[in-house]
């Protein structure tokens, strides 16, 4: 007998739902009409456990806000028909995209868990099972019937992160993601311990999607020798709106004349320059030196202990849904779904 609990899977492309086609030897895409043959396991949870495959399904490196805008759509479609939904992904921008749907999904008080593999599910030592069935049973938990994790998350190798706090940080092991700055928001092993504090809480408001993003923004990593006609070249693009600068430890930069005079022109113009550092792990901390005092200065905005990829999903947001460039500017240093530490926002 099947519970109430219901779960859509909603299948972009990627690794996980690959299986090799015994004729020819080549992986072919899974067809999900056949999930509890291929996952047996899954009958186990007595949910209703739906499937929405995207066709055609996409490599993820060809992932781009189009597509973020049609799965945040799915998502809004049946949100109130199902306790949660687990998107299978590919690994390799999974952390862009659960940076976005965190921005684009606002008032979200259910769980969306993106979960992928590194071995294609239908191989013998696929991770893809594991994480499947894992993410299955953690987007429908629930206590008190509330969602336990009504947000955004990733599930990778036995830990649950949240999604904008979250990079792929390795190409072959099955751990593949972390977050350095935010601890887990559980640990799976013979039980799922949720860490209770760290998972935002659910306010119940009415679901609002903002399908909304604009894509007219740069990366701009800092690196010994970088020259001012290349720099030059970025930030004299047409139509450009806002550069993330990945800095060197703590925020610093070059402080030649010639830097500092480019990177003032271009906030003069009204170009957003935001401050991330490279480091995996810590923050921008612009005055705690000389080298990021001037950066300060001119108008730098502090990105804090925030990630590209949630910097990258955070301004195509803002950039493509509020007008006002002083409140884009203070939004960006203020938490709105999690992404950023209150320690370190101005």
């Amino acid at each position: 007998m099947k519970t109430n609990t219901a779960i859509l899977v909603i299948y972009t492309g990627g690794t996980i739902g690959m299986i090799m086609d015994k004729e020819t030897g080549v992986l072919i895409p899974f067809n999900f009409d056949n999930l509890y043959h291929q996952i047996p396991a899954l009958e186990l949870f007595n949910f209703v456990i739906d499937h929405y495959c995207f066709d055609p399904v996409i490599d993820s490196s060809n992932m781009d806000p189009v597509f973020w805008a049609k799965l945040a759509g799915v998502i809004e479609e049946h949100y109130e028909r199902y306790d949660g939904f687990v998107v299978l992904h590919g690994s390799d921008t999974m952390a862009f995209t659960a940076s976005a749907l965190s921005f684009m999904l606002q008032n979200l008080n259910k769980p969306v868990i993106l979960t992928g593999s590194q071995l294609p599910l239908g191989t013998i030592r696929s991770d893809g099972r594991e994480n499947f069935i894992t993410a299955v049973e953690i987007a429908a938990a629930k206590t008190d019937d509330t969602p336990v994790v009504p947000e955004v998350c990733i599930y990778f190798e036995n830990r649950l992160l949240r999604g904008n706090r979250t990079r792929k940080v390795n190409a072959e092991h099955f751990g593949a993601f972390k977050s350095v700055n935010y601890p887990a928001l559980a640990e799976v092993g013979v039980h799922i311990r949720y860490n209770h504090n760290a998972i935002r809480k659910p306010n119940f408001r009415k679901l609002k999607v903002y399908s909304s993003l604009n894509t007219e923004i740069a990366i701009v990593k800092l690196f010994p020798g970088i020259n001012a006609k290349i720099l030059d070249a970025i930030l004299s693009a047409e139509g450009l709106r806002a550069i993330i600068l990945e800095t060197f430890g703590a925020g610093n930069a070059p402080d030649a004349g010639w830097f500092i005079d480019l990177l003032h022109g271009a906030i003069t113009k009204g170009i957003i320059v935001l401050n991330i550092t490279q480091c995996q792990g810590g923050a921008v901390e612009m005055g705690k030196y000389a080298t990021s005092a001037r950066l300060r200065e001119i108008g730098v905005i502090s990105g804090g202990d925030m990630t590209p990829e949630a910097a990258v999903a955070k301004l195509m947001y803002l950039l493509g849904n509020f007008t006002d460039m002083e409140e884009i500017k203070r939004l960006l240093t203020k938490p709105l779904a999690g992404e950023i530490s209150e320690q370190h926002t101005n």
